[in-house]
C-alpha cells in the first residue's frame, strides 16, 4: 500500500511539474503575443505620424507659413519623402517684415520670389538639435549649410541657442528644436532669414 501511496505521489508531482511547465509556456506565449501587437501598434502611430507640411499645420504658430507654402506650391515637395530639416518661422517672425511685404509675397505674380525664400529656409537631409551643435562646435563655432534653395546659411551659437545667419546678414534664433515629422525635421526660428 506505501508503494501505490509513493507512486501516485510521483505521479502527482510529475503532473504538478509539467502542468506547471505547461502554464510557464502559456505565460510566455502570451507575453510574447502582447509584445508583438505593442509593437504593431507602435508602428502604425510611427507611420501616421504627419509629415512636415501636416506637423506646421497642426500648429497655429506656423499659420502664416502653412498659407506661404501652399501658395508657393511646395506642399507636395515639403510632404515628400525627404528627409529634410526646416528652420520655420514662426508667425511672429513673419509679421517682423515690413508692412504689406506678406500679402505682397502671396500674391500669385510673386511666386518665385516666395519659393525662393520658403526653399532658402530648407535644408536636405534631417539634423536634430544635437547634431546641429556638435557640428558647429566641432567647426570653430560656425557651421554652413546648403540650403534647398542654393544659397547658404552659416549655423553659430549664442549662449545655449543656435543662431543663423542669413546670405544678407541677418540673424535668426532658433526657439524652438526638434519637432519630428514623418519626413524630416524642424526647428522654428524667430525671424525669417533672407538669400541674396
Amino acid at each position: 500500500m506505501k508503494m501505490i501511496a509513493k507512486s501516485l505521489l510521483s505521479f502527482a508531482t510529475v503532473l504538478m511539474v509539467v502542468s506547471c511547465g505547461e502554464k510557464k509556456k502559456e505565460v510566455k506565449e502570451a507575453v510574447n503575443d502582447a509584445a508583438t501587437e505593442v509593437q504593431a501598434q507602435v508602428e502604425e502611430v510611427v507611420e501616421t505620424k504627419p509629415n512636415i507640411v501636416g506637423v506646421a499645420a497642426g500648429n497655429e504658430a506656423f499659420s502664416t507659413l502653412v498659407t506661404a507654402v501652399q501658395a508657393a506650391g511646395l506642399v507636395e515637395t515639403l510632404s515628400g519623402e525627404g528627409p529634410f530639416t526646416v528652420f520655420a518661422p514662426t508667425n511672429d517672425a513673419f509679421a517682423k517684415l515690413p508692412e504689406g511685404t506678406v500679402a505682397s509675397l502671396l500674391e500669385p505674380g510673386s511666386k518665385e520670389a516666395l519659393t525662393g525664400i520658403l526653399t532658402y529656409h530648407v535644408v536636405s537631409g534631417s539634423f536634430d538639435a544635437a547634431t546641429v551643435v556638435g557640428a558647429i562646435k566641432s567647426n570653430d563655432g560656425t557651421y554652413t549649410v546648403e540650403t534647398v534653395q542654393g544659397n547658404t546659411i552659416d549655423l553659430s551659437m549664442d549662449g545655449d541657442k543656435v543662431v543663423l545667419t542669413d546670405a544678407k546678414g541677418g540673424t535668426a534664433t532658433v526657439v524652438i528644436a526638434d519637432v519630428e515629422a514623418s519626413n524630416g525635421i524642424i526647428h522654428a526660428i524667430d525671424t525669417v532669414v533672407m538669400p541674396e
